[in-house]
């Protein structure tokens, strides 16, 4: 037994920016009209899109009707102030019950949004029919920010990070012992930025690579995107998570990443591991980094004093963890082993369990294999955008699971 999961966005405007599709009926009709004929002849179990046209009442109630009499719940979710597009997740009831939907509202400088489903398979696997064996999933559509300039691509680090902990909560909340997760969405960003990354580093794997052997270094394997500087770019991905892949604690991952960041904009001003240390240091007596340093230069590199980088809060967590001896100076070898060559731990009692402390430790759940993932058009698969491709300025991608029975980790030894 297999399922389908698309992602697909659909906004899609003219080159020539005097003239927008949405000005003119005809065009965006037609053009939906297209996907939504694409999309019902596939068939998936449940659909992802992002800049669904939510303040489109025709355009809606026109998508709303079609998935509906085709067997398909639907959920969406406007952004916040208004911006008119937003998120549709459809699920067919062939396939899913719906057990929760839950809506994020980042409210933050991209007003960006997501949407988490908690689903049931309604036909249970024929290896896993024992009532002790959850045959749930916990999927994720979201859309997130553009990075127009490098400050903004701490937002979208933020917004995952928002995500991550959202569903960590979400199943300690509701007792749940690890689910597979699924994110789908376009997240901006490509293979080489922080947020894949980071991603990687909480046990995700993005399941088109997966399905075609690539590896994280490989990152122009394959495009999803022709944005509106007319770059191409892989940005579409439908990630995976199965409940038995040990992975490192949020928190940890959050402060390696933004340290990671920290890292990437000192060596971008072509400063070595001694200059790095000693702009860090301009304002202390000694040879150490005290707070007052440490805060502002991150203030010098855009990533502290507006209102969207670091809170003091965060500011603060990210002190602690460098002062390794918590004596409140960090000295040049706490500076390489926090910030210029991280070494944290990633034994297993680092692993974030305690999540599930008070659940039924006896209890198994499924996974997923990947059996295969394609974008269409099929062009992009080799990196280039063909010009005729007037559906979005998109690929759709699709992947194909497979689910499995498998040990939650309370029971692997």
């Amino acid at each position: 037994m297999n399922w389908n999961f698309d992602v697909f966005v659909l906004l899609w405007r003219e080159q020539d920016q005097s003239c927008r599709e949405s000005d003119i009926r005809a065009n965006w009709l037609n053009r939906n009209n297209r996907i939504l004929d694409w999309l019902l002849y596939e068939r998936s179990s449940i659909i992802c899109l992002q800049e669904f046209w939510v303040g489109n009442e025709e355009l809606v109630n026109m998508y709303e009707r079609r998935l509906g009499d085709a067997g398909y719940m639907n959920f969406k979710l406007a952004r916040t102030n208004n911006r008119g597009d937003g998120l549709l997740t459809a699920v067919h009831k062939d396939y899913f019950r719906v057990l929760n939907h839950r809506e994020l509202l980042f409210n933050d400088f991209g007003d960006r949004v997501a949407q988490l489903l908690h689903v049931e398979l309604v036909s249970p696997l024929s290896q896993c029919r024992s009532s002790n064996v959850r045959q749930e999933i916990l999927i994720v559509n979201t859309h997130l920010l553009f990075p127009h300039d490098s400050s903004l691509c701490l937002v979208r680090l933020n917004q995952v990070y928002k995500i991550l902990q959202y569903v960590e909560s979400y199943q300690k909340e509701n007792k749940l012992n690890p689910l597979p997760i699924i994110l789908c969405g376009d997240w901006n960003g490509s293979k080489r930025g922080h947020v894949y990354k980071f991603l990687r580093s909480q046990g995700f794997v993005s399941s088109y690579d997966t399905a075609h052997q690539y590896k994280d270094a490989d990152a122009q394997k394959w495009v999803s995107h022709r944005n509106h500087r007319g770059n191409i770019c892989g940005v579409d991905f439908i990630w995976l998570l199965n409940p038995n892949r040990y992975r490192k604690l949020l928190k940890t991952s959050w402060t390696e990443a933004v340290f990671g960041m920290f890292k990437y904009l000192l060596r971008r001003a072509s400063l070595t591991a001694d200059d790095a240390f000693a702009f860090l240091k301009a304002d202390s007596l000694g040879d150490y980094i005290t707070y007052s340093g440490f805060c502002e230069a991150l203030r010098q590199l855009n990533l502290l004093g507006h209102c969207h980088g670091l809170s003091v809060e965060e500011t603060k967590e990210l002190w602690v963890q460098a002062d390794i001896d918590g004596n409140g100076v960090l000295d040049y070898k706490e500076f390489q082993q926090r910030i210029w060559n991280p070494t944290w731990s990633e034994q297993r009692g680092e692993i974030c369990y305690e999540v599930w402390d008070d659940v039924d430790k006896t209890e198994q759940t499924i996974g997923f294999s990947i059996k295969n993932a394609v974008l269409f058009p099929t062009e992009v698969e080799k990196g280039m955008w063909p010009e005729d491709y007037s559906l979005s300025d998109h690929a759709r991608l699709t992947v194909v699971f497979s689910p499995v029975g498998m040990p939650c980790p309370s029971l692997i030894s």
